[in-house]
């Protein structure tokens, strides 16, 4: 009875797992296979240990348990299923029928367990089970096929683990067998074929065999017939086929073969759909192989589909997915090759981002890791040729270096590691010039030209980079040696790009530069004409908008130049243009390639300024008038003020001067001012048009109501300081806060650009006309004080009368010899010194005042370059009845015309005068006390009129913080300062007034509103004297106030003793409101007559006497 239940019971079990498993199988839910299971077990639990069926019971819960594992990958299953084929297989000893399929059972199992974790013990044992199967099916069996394929899949795993090229010979034996047991018909010829085909392919990619390649092609291609449109395998075979073409391609470079390829991916992508599960793998298969064709041909076209495809198979792969770093990697590729081509930056930066989220993804021990070093190195190094940032490179060399380490000898991508870094290793010794660097570059291109042997895909590049390290080599020690052979090896490279090839221009241009050396230093004609043709090949082979264009004008220019300076103006048929004209249409046309990148461009110009220059060429004007504008660009886009003064130091000291010397020497006095207009004081500028009122804009209709809004968001978004990061700050946060800015200043120009589009805005922000500036000289003449290399000048610029100039008998060197004599403290040497001043260049600009300036008026000084650290207003005879300026005239300085222009522009006034007396006697860190403070802020106090007049307020001691001073400053608009004042010369943007707590700094201050502040008396030391590094920016506290918006600033050239400053302090503000009035134009009458009154106290030196200066209104 009790077996008739059982047996009733297994009967439903069965009945019930066979519904549920072809449910599964055709597309039921998990939920059926999680139920057979469940009856699995219960019919195993009614089989035990000795039952005639428990084999069965264990075989069929271990092949769902199996189906399962391939559905969700859950590890527990994949275990348990493998010991219960172990189980099976126990119960079928040698001879049994079945052995030989439970042998492939539990083979299977293991192999799948390998794929999944690695273990190679897995992946022996399923060849060992396999091979035992194998065994007891001899030739002529009816199963023989299966346990064939089977040993040959996991033979070919094996090859593919561990490179025995044994396993792969066996493999592709194995499966020529079993193709021989599917004859055309047969419904496994098709997979047979595939199998096959794919183990030659890997035999090919191994050892290069060609006849594995076409035999691998003919089979695929069969296959391919046997799955029809409409057949489920039709993709898989589509991508087989076009991918051993595409090999084929990449081999013998037959365009059919790419062509083919492309057309069969396109095909499998067309059948898998938007949710089809391998979508995302032929996107990208596809989009690789656009990316190809465009290296090949130059085909625009190819490499934006390529893009549009990576950029949709990476929204495929979330975070998470397996796939994400590959895509990852391919679309950064991808972006940065359209980088390369069009010089988009934004392509660079996004190319960046995502190759940085590829190598998080591959941490330190992972297979890929070093391939993500060397994307993500490769790209910053690019960035750092198009930009110059430092940190770029460095960068680049230490994931270079990181990677090269994880390519040990043997590795097969070692030489791709060994070019990277020693490409990175030669750019810095370009920038630095640190020998090491090009040396061990140089040893590392050499390693790695030994691992491209003749025939090499890569041999081409390798000897490119090592042509080039040689040849700086050369130009850097003046081996000859280094010199032929890289022009050897570039020949030997430009071999290897036939017409057509993408990079046959690179190679032109390379051959060309060595050749140019050679004739430098042998003087052999033959190497300059070859040179040149070679450079007309490469310019002809480039797009208009490929920015490898600027690096081929450049060397045309130099060969040009080569021409001229040999004298040899006989330059060949068909040109009756002197060399020289054609040097400078080359260097003009370099600068003008905006795809080149506004580093490379700006760099470029300054060459072009420099030879024109050199050779009093008529273009040189036109060459320093493009790089301002270049170098105004280039500024702009940089984020900080701090950065941007960097940059400034890596750039002619003296640009904007030299050009305005330029023009004078062709007698163009207008222009000269507005080029010195336009080339200095470049921060101050940039930061001020972000604070441009525009209030006439609201009257112009809707659209300019709009614009203005847009204009007024944008620049609010620019002149918000950017954070301060700490050093564990990612890199990634930095890169795109960086392109976050770039992003906006673009968008800033295009609305500034459809401003100009409105009536009355034409020249909105454009460099301001002569006709404008003459406007700053409306209360007094403008003296123009320009220092350049060539000759010194003064220019005076009288309102609304024609300027005059006055070339100075003196020059740049003995200026500064002034300068250095001003340091010391004996008073014969000074008086000397401004004795000289007044000789030179004061006296006679005096003497061109008549009829402009009427003794006792105000004058306006505006040095440039090293009239910034003279004492000016000081000069005169130092001796009985001797003339000195300040007897004849009343000295303002201003920074620059502009500076002064917005400084006289009206604002209400309030009808009480809000004064701030601020006061810092003990700072943090000091180690003594500033007595004089206090009693100098009662000076104050007591001198001022009282209220209503003025509403006065005092932070000293304690009080006087950072933070304090600074809304003290904001709520004030007349301000007297007393404390110690710093100057930092490396950083001149950190030059501070000392608070209690911390620095009131001079960025600080240019970040704060004061464009309604009238007047600020800065009684503390170096408070206006720039950074002689960048003496045109006008960097110091004084000037940082009056272009923060103080109309009316005193400031001092060097150190103040109290003595002076308290007498000072007394004399000038009984000069000032001794009258119970306040007005900011009278401070420079004021401290002019406080000087003239402490003239007579033998008491104060006479560098005490000078150190006092007025800017402003």
């Amino acid at each position: 009875m009790l077996r008739l239940v059982v047996n009733t019971i297994l009967a439903t079990l069965y009945s019930v797992i066979t519904l549920l498993l072809p449910s599964f199988q055709h597309g039921g839910t998990s939920k059926d296979l999680d139920e057979a299971i469940v009856f699995d077990r219960e019919v195993l639990a009614l089989h035990p240990i000795g039952h005639p069926d428990r084999s069965s019971s264990l075989n069929d819960l271990a092949n769902d348990l199996a189906a399962r594992f391939e559905h969700r990958g859950n590890e527990e299953d994949l275990d348990e299923a493998i010991a219960l084929h172990t189980e099976v297989l126990a119960l079928h000893p040698v001879g049994h029928p079945d052995r030989s399929i439970l042998l492939n059972n539990l083979a299977n199992d293991l192999s799948s367990r390998f794929e999944h974790r690695g273990n190679e013990e897995d992946l022996d044992q399923a060849i060992a089970l396999h091979t035992e199967a194998l065994a007891l099916c001899p030739v002529g069996h009816a199963g023989r096929s299966m346990p064939l394929n089977n040993l040959a899949n996991d033979l070919s795993f094996r090859f593919g683990h561990r490179g025995n090229e044994e396993d792969l010979d066996e493999a592709i034996a194995l499966h020529t067998e079993v193709l021989a047991l599917c004859p055309v018909g047969h419904t496994d010829r098709s997979n047979s074929l595939n199998n096959l085909a794919n183990d030659l392919s890997s035999r090919f990619e191994h050892r290069g065999n060609e006849e594995d390649l076409d035999e691998a092609i003919a089979l695929h291609t069969e296959a391919l017939a046997l799955c029809p449109v409409g057949h489920i395998d039709r993709s898989m075979s589509l991508n087989n086929l076009a991918n051993e073409l595409s090999s084929r391609f990449e081999h013998r470079g037959n365009k059919e073969d790419l062509d083919q390829a492309i057309a069969l991916h396109t095909e499998a992508l067309a059948l898998r759909p938007v949710d089809h599960p391998d979508r995302s793998s032929s996107l990208d298969t596809l989009a690789n192989r656009l990316s190809s064709r465009f290296k090949h041909r130059g085909n625009e076209e190819d490499l934006d589909e390529a893009i549009a495809l990576h950029t949709e198979a990476l929204a495929l792969c979330p975070a998470g997915h397996p796939d994400r770093s590959m895509s990852l990697n391919n679309l950064a590729n991808d972006l940065s090759s359209r980088f390369e081509h069009r010089g988009n930056e934004e392509d660079l930066d996004e190319a960046i981002a995502l190759h940085t989220e590829a190598l998080a993804l591959h941490p330190v021990g992972h297979p890929d890791r070093s391939i993500s070093l060397d994307n993500l190195a490769f790209h910053l190094s690019s960035r750092f040729k198009h930009r110059g940032k430092e940190e770029d490179l460095d960068q680049a060399i230490a994931l270079h270096t990181e990677a090269l380490a994880l390519r040990p000898v043997g590795h097969t991508e070692r030489y791709m590691s060994l070019v990277n870094l020693a490409n990175c290793l030669s750019f810095r010794f370009k920038h630095r010039g640190k020998e090491e660097d090009l040396d061990e570059a140089i040893a590392l291109h050499t390693e790695a030209l030994t691992l491209h042997p003749v025939g090499h895909t890569d041999q081409s590049s390798s000897l490119n980079d090592l042509a080039n390290d040689l040849s700086f080599r050369f130009k850097h020690r003046g081996n000859e040696e280094d010199l032929d052979q890289a022009i050897a090896l570039h020949t030997e490279a430009l071999a290897l790009h036939p017409v057509g090839h993408t990079e046959r221009s690179m190679s032109l241009n390379n051959l060309a530069i060595g050749l140019s050396s050679r004739f430098e230093h042998r003087g052999n004609r033959e190497d300059l004409d070859e040179a040149r043709g070679k450079l007309f090949c490469a310019l002809n082979l480039l797009s208009q908008h490929d920015p490898f264009r600027l690096s081929v004008h450049n060397s045309l220019a130099s060969v040009y130049l080569s021409y001229h300076r040999s004298g040899l103006d006989d330059i060949g048929a068909g040109e009756d243009t002197d060399s020289l004209d054609v040097a400078m249409y080359h260097l003009k046309s370099a600068a003008n390639v905006v795809s080149g990148g506004p580093l490379s461009r700006l760099q470029n110009s300054f060459l072009w300024v420099r030879y024109a220059e050199q050779h009093r060429h008529d273009t040189q004007l036109e060459a320093y008038e493009t790089s301002m504008k270049l170098m105004d660009a280039y500024m702009s886009m940089t984020a900080s003020v701090s950065s941007r003064h960097r940059a400034m130091k890596d750039f002619p000291l003296a640009l904007a001067v030299d050009a305005a010397s330029c023009a004078l020497r062709s007698g163009d006095v207008c222009r000269a001012v507005e080029l010195l207009e336009q080339g200095r004081t470049v921060i101050w500028t940039q930061m001020t048009r972000l604070r441009m009122p525009l209030d006439g804009l609201q009257t112009r209709g809707d659209h300019a109501a709009a614009l203005l809004k847009r204009f007024r968001e944008l620049s609010s978004l620019l002149d918000k300081p950017p954070a301060s990061h700490p050093d564990s700050t990612s890199r990634v946060n930095v890169d795109a806060e960086e392109t976050r800015y770039r992003r906006l200043v673009k968008e800033w120009n295009s609305a500034v650009e459809e401003i100009r589009n409105i009536e009355g805005f034409s020249r909105f922000l454009l460099p301001p006309l002569f006709s404008d500036l003459q406007e700053a000289a409306r209360e007094g003449p403008i003296i123009v004080l320009i220092g350049s290399k060539s000759s010194c000048y003064a220019i005076i610029i009288p309102h609304k009368r024609t300027p005059i100039s006055i070339q100075l008998s003196t020059s740049i060197e003995k200026l500064q010899i002034f300068v250095d004599k001003l340091h010391r403290t004996d008073s014969p040497a000074l008086k000397k010194a401004l004795t000289e001043l007044w000789d030179d260049v004061v006296c006679p600009v005096v003497e061109n005042l008549d009829g402009i300036a009427p003794r006792g008026s105000r004058i306006w000084w505006c040095p440039t370059s090293v009239f910034n650290f003279l004492p000016l207003h000081a000069a005169g005879e130092y001796r009985q009845q001797g003339r000195f300026l300040s007897h004849l005239y009343i000295s303002s300085y201003t920074p620059s015309l502009t500076a002064l222009i917005k400084a006289r522009r009206s604002h209400d006034r309030s009808p009480s005068v809000p004064f701030v007396a601020i006061g810092q006697d003990h700072p943090a860190g000091a180690s003594s006390t500033l007595d004089a403070v206090e009693p100098e802020l009662e000076f104050v106090r007591n001198l001022l009129p009282p209220p209503p007049t003025v509403s006065f307020s005092k932070i000293t001691s304690v009080d006087a913080t950072k933070s304090r001073a600074l809304c003290a400053l904001r709520d004030n608009s007349w301000l007297h300062l007393a404390c110690h004042g710093t100057q930092n010369i490396a950083e001149p943007f950190k030059s501070a007034f000392l608070m209690r707590d911390e620095p009131l700094s001079l960025l600080d201050i240019t970040q704060t509103d004061l464009s309604r502040h009238q007047f600020a008396f800065l009684s503390a030391c170096d408070t206006a004297v720039g950074d002689r590094n960048t003496p045109d920016e006008v960097i110091h506290l004084a000037a940082g106030l009056q272009f923060a918006g103080v109309k009316s600033v005193i400031g001092t050239l060097w150190k103040v003793d109290d003595s002076t400053v308290e007498r000072l302090v007394k004399a000038f503000y009984e000069n000032f409101c001794g009258d119970g009035t306040m007005n900011s134009k009278r401070a420079s009458r004021a401290l002019h007559r406080a000087v003239y009154s402490l003239g007579s106290d033998q008491d104060i030196p006479l560098e005490q006497r000078i150190l006092f200066v007025h800017i402003g209104i």
